[in-house]
């Protein structure tokens, strides 16, 4: 790694976007194409600036589709690949996703939310971009959504997507929003020699290229290593060969697909929980909203009421299994959102929709603030 201005290790004043951009540079990034968009523009500029320093390469490409075929490209070409967005160019990039989900193509997709929908508040922020982050492809599939909560999550939250692209070969989404985008914080830059970093396994001989039944995932076949490749969108073999009119195919690949992440959702998801693990009121909270609901925890348990806050780093895959723990004694459970109501549907599938308290604030791009959850919970009681 070459050390340039922050990505030297130590403390750092960062903003949320430009710890991204560390994050994939520590992570060997070395391929970015993307489309000027708000509020997601600083981590294009950024990486045209480093990007070259470390002998990789930087697109301005002429719009979001060409922005996410691109890095799919570069990703098969053997190097990782990501790109960033917010939700109109988000929603032009699904197809993309989706063909790299049915070929298995290891990428990283930023997509910093804002209020939509259509071109809606540019530089204001929303979370109504997690139902499209977790569903938004067309047809039967399942990817890997992130949810950041700080800048420091940025950076070790992009490393990590990286390193879950290429396990699973998967695209993974990192759904943050404009706050922490663009919220200046101290982020600890590590060295380059304590990044875990998960290498690519390149497939052994006579081994397939794709699919399998779920329980493991083949490996990636570089194209320009002499592997003889065939990669298409359409219905294919665990060699890469079109069987569009095979039935038996069809379901042995899409199954696949979904089972590889959503039979793993135990290792991939990830965690935490501030108060008591099986509270009677409890509240869950993702990205920028978390932080106004930790805060609202800290001050009801200092006034002694029996709350607890789960937030999931990890939106999708679910491990139904620990949300199930911590609602197990639940009277209430309070979801505050910014959007209409969308995590919370997976929430209500969980527990008694009756016993489920929203709060859903949109327009502006104004948080959620501490003290309206505190009165939604005091109201409770």
């Amino acid at each position: 790694m070459i050390y340039i201005d922050k990505i030297s290790p130590g403390k750092h004043l960062l903003q949320g976007n430009e710890a991204c951009v560390i994050g994939a540079l520590l992570a060997e990034c070395r391929f970015f194409s993307a489309y000027p968009i708000t509020p997601a523009n600083e981590i294009s500029i950024l990486m045209a600036k480093y990007l070259p320093l470390v002998g990789g390469t930087f697109i301005q490409a002429e719009d979001e589709i060409s922005a996410v075929m691109s890095a799919i490209g570069a990703s098969w070409a053997g190097v990782r690949a990501m790109t960033a967005t917010s939700g109109p160019g988000f929603s032009l990039m699904q197809e993309g996703i989706g063909y790299a989900v049915m070929v298995e193509t290891p990428l990283v997709i930023v997509d910093v939310m804002r209020l939509g929908p259509g071109t809606g508040q540019a530089t204001k922020s929303g979370q109504g971009d997690v139902m499209q982050a977790i569903w938004g492809r067309h047809g039967d599939q399942a990817v890997i959504v992130m949810a950041p909560a700080s800048a420091q999550e940025m950076l070790d939250f992009t490393i990590d997507a990286f390193n879950l692209a290429d396990e699973y070969r998967v695209p993974v989404i990192i759904c943050t929003d404009q706050i922490v985008g663009h919220t200046y914080e101290t982020v600890n830059v590590p060295h380059a020699d304590e990044i875990k970093k998960v290498k690519r396994r390149e497939p052994r001989e006579n081994e397939p290229h794709f699919g399998g039944d779920g329980t493991k995932v083949a490996g990636f076949p570089t194209v320009g290593k002499g592997y003889r490749v065939s990669v298409t969108g359409s219905t294919h073999d665990e060699w890469g060969y079109r069987k569009t009119q095979d039935p038996e195919v069809h379901a042995r690949l899409v199954w696949h697909l979904v089972k590889k992440i959503m039979e793993n959702a135990d290792k991939i998801f990830t965690y935490e929980i501030i108060g008591k693990d099986t509270p009677k009121i409890a509240i869950i909270a993702y990205g920028s909203v978390f932080r106004s609901a930790m805060e609202a925890v800290k001050r009801l348990r200092d006034e002694g009421i029996n709350v607890g806050l789960f937030r999931p780093k990890i939106l999708w895959p679910i491990y139904e299994k620990a949300l199930e723990e911590f609602l197990s004694n639940a009277e209430w459970v309070v979801v505050p959102e910014m959007n209409t109501g969308m995590y919370v549907r997976e929430i209500e599938r969980l527990i008694d929709r009756r016993k489920i308290v929203r709060i859903n604030k949109i327009g502006g791009g104004v948080p959620i603030y501490p003290e309206e959850i505190i009165k939604k919970v005091k109201g409770l009681m």
